[in-house]
């Protein structure tokens, strides 16, 4: 099985050795997101504009490889304060429908740049 990767100008540039996410077979990876505006690489600030900004990073990428938000099967999220869980599932539900992927929320001490939180995916394309 090959692989391919996507990327695009619309999500934050890879800040290291990745790729923004790699498709193999039907099923794409994304790498973890921040809170980056894309055409400036600068953080946005208050908790819930990042939230939103990493939805739509990761939006920009499913985009890329053909796919929405809701063609992902799982989500990882990572805070640094799971005070905000309401806040993240609240903010969610703005952008996506049910049936909701699987996911899982985790609380870490650190994340790049002084973000607040981070996604990564996995996204499962439509059969050809």
């Amino acid at each position: 099985m090959s692989k391919t990767i996507i990327q695009t100008d619309k999500a934050p540039a890879a800040i290291g050795t990745y790729s923004q996410a790699v498709k193999a077979g039907n099923t794409v990876y994304l790498s973890g997101q921040i809170p980056l505006i894309p055409e400036t690489m600068e953080l946005v600030e208050a908790f819930e504009d990042q939230v939103h900004q990493v939805f739509k990073n990761l939006s920009a990428v499913c985009e890329a490889a053909g796919a929405t938000l809701n063609h992902i099967s799982k989500l990882n999220i990572f805070m640094i304060d799971l005070g905000h869980f309401a806040t993240v599932n609240e903010i969610m539900a703005q952008y996506f429908e049910q049936p909701y992927p699987a996911r899982a929320a985790i609380g870490v001490k650190e994340l790049p740049k002084g973000a607040q939180i981070e996604m990564d995916a996995i996204v499962t394309l439509d059969e050809d």
